[in-house]
Formats: C-alpha cells, structure tokens, sequence
C-alpha cells in the first residue's frame, strides 16, 4: 500500500447515515486520539457514547466521552474512535490523532 502525504490541516469528510459534513481538521501526530468538537458532534447526532477515558491534554487531564465516527480522509473511508470536547474555541474543529495515521499508514510532512 502506498502511504498518503498529510499536511498539518487535511479536508475531512464526517459521515452518519445520510449527513456528510466536510470540515478542516487538523493533523497531530502527538495525539494518541482523535478528537472532534463536541457541539459538531451533536449536530451531526454521532454516538452514542461507547466508554468514558482518562485524557491528558495541555490543559491537564479530564474524563471525555468517546464515540465511534466514520471519516472520510484522503479519498479513504475510516471507522474509528473520537473524544468529544469542546473544540468551538480553537481553530479547527476535528483533531487526526495516532489511531487514525496509524490505522491509514500516512506520512506528516508540515511542508505540504
């Protein structure tokens, strides 16, 4: 499989059910999760919540919920887990972390 250049910011694709959403997301390569913003996340009625876990961020660590997603990134179609926070304040909506780079096999290049 040929791996995929990212950028730090990547159009993304959110899916459920007959709703798409495209937005920017940005890539972060030192996230273990992904993360998407918790208002976009009930508009797009995601869910249902799945398990709660420990997240440390560099605002210290908190309890998020997690939720099961489907993306759409790069042409290819993932089906992975997310955090939900509040992410209406920062620039980008939807956080790429590990579990999806990993999973995809992408290369970061900031340069892109």
């Amino acid at each position: 499989m040929k791996r995929s250049v990212l950028g730090l910011v990547e159009k993304i694709t959110i899916i459920k059910n007959d709703r798409k959403k495209t937005v920017n997301a940005r890539i972060d390569t030192g996230a273990t999760k992904s993360s998407i913003d918790s208002t976009l996340a009930h508009e797009l009625d995601l869910g249902p919540i799945i398990k709660k876990m420990q997240i440390r961020s560099s605002h210290g660590t908190s309890m998020r919920p997690i939720i099961h997603a489907e993306i759409i990134i790069d042409g290819r179609t993932y089906k992975e887990e997310f955090t939900l926070a509040p992410r209406s304040h920062m620039s980008y909506p939807v956080l790429i972390g590990q579990n999806i780079l990993k999973k995809g096999k992408f290369l970061v290049d900031p340069l892109k």
